[in-house]
Order: structure tokens, then sequence, then C-alpha cells
């Protein structure tokens, strides 16, 4: 028995190559962060003020709580934050089931420490997803 190198990104994972539940590619991925830092911008200036976005203390974290509990919030109901859903990506368990809870609130919490977004592993999962077991995925 030889194993087969895998022709395209997912496919060790158990993904399609392309349409829905196929690998999330980087350029929805990058989207997706953008529009969730946006909104969460929006969101923090209209209740706490512009201060979020030149002051200092307290009020200069308010756009990654924001971002920390709208990532979280709708992660864990609806399978992808904000951004994620715009961008029409979402995440699930290796095996396809939604992440829940648990695991919602500790990828957001790890993804707002910043490092374990951006050391990535195979399959373009970060180590927050191998840490996991989640994986981006499309949901087009």
């Amino acid at each position: 028995m030889t194993d087969t190198p895998a022709t395209y990104p997912g496919q060790t994972l158990g993904l399609p190559e392309v349409g829905r539940g196929s690998l999330a590619s980087w350029r929805a991925r990058i989207a997706a962060m953008i529009g969730d830092w946006a909104a969460s911008m929006v969101v923090a200036i209209g209740l706490f003020g512009t201060e979020v976005m030149t002051g200092s203390g307290w009020r200069s974290f308010m756009i990654m709580a924001v971002y920390f509990v709208e990532a979280s919030i709708l992660t864990a109901l609806a399978g992808g934050s904000f951004g994620q859903l715009i961008a029409r990506i979402g995440i699930v368990q290796l095996n396809g089931r939604p992440i829940g809870w648990w695991r919602a609130i500790l990828r957001t919490a790890m993804k707002c420490l910043v490092l374990p977004a951006v050391v990535i592993g195979a399959e373009r999962r970060a180590l927050t997803d191998l840490l996991l077991g989640t994986v981006v995925i499309n949901r087009k």
C-alpha cells in the first residue's frame, strides 16, 4: 500500500475539491477578517465613542472586545463570525459537525492573541484549528 500525495488542499481531510464544504481560500479568510474588524470598529465607536481609535486605557481594547463577543456568539450559533458569514465561509469540526460554544469561545480567544492565527500548518489550518480539530470551509 502506497501513500498517494494530495492533489488539492483539503483532500487529506476528506473535503471536496471545490464547492460547498471545500477548504476556504486565503482570499475569503482574509476578507472575512477585514470585515469582522471593520464591523467591530463601527460597533465599538457607536458604543464607546471615537476614543476607541485614538485613546488609551480600557477604551483602546473595546474593538477587540466587540470582536470577541461578536465572533464567539455568531460562530457558536451560526458557524461563523459576521465577516465569515458575509464571505460565505464557516467553521466546522473535522467530522462536519458545528463547533459548539466552548470551541467557538476558545478559538476566538486564541485568535485575539494573534500568534495562533498566524502559525499555519498543513491544509491551510491555523494553530487554532489544529488544536481544536476544526477547519474553515466554503458555504457556497
